[in-house]
């Protein structure tokens, strides 16, 4: 007999940038939550939690978050910067 299906939680990764001007890269928050009129700014209540979390665990005091980008912004806007880099260097 087959198995229903479980139903899938898709996930949206981020790159977590703090204060020290350290990063945490890949966090994982339910792409059922952003969207909308908030767009990603429920990511940032997500995020915060997790911290929280993990330093309840490590003892160490939690970070203040400077800034959230989406993975796949940030790997646009590499593209993007080497792309106008090697166009000015052919215009020369």
């Amino acid at each position: 007999m087959a198995r229903k299906p479980t139903p899938r939680t898709e996930f949206v990764l981020f790159n977590v940038y703090y204060e020290d001007g350290s990063r945490r890269s890949n966090r994982r928050v339910p792409a059922e939550l952003l969207g909308g009129i908030d767009r990603d700014e429920p990511a940032r209540a997500v995020i915060e939690e997790q911290d929280r979390e993990i330093s309840e665990k490590s003892g160490l005091a939690p970070l203040m978050i400077t800034r959230i980008v989406r993975v796949d912004d940030e790997e646009k806007e590499r593209a993007r910067d080497t792309r106008r880099a090697n166009e000015r260097a052919n215009a020369r």
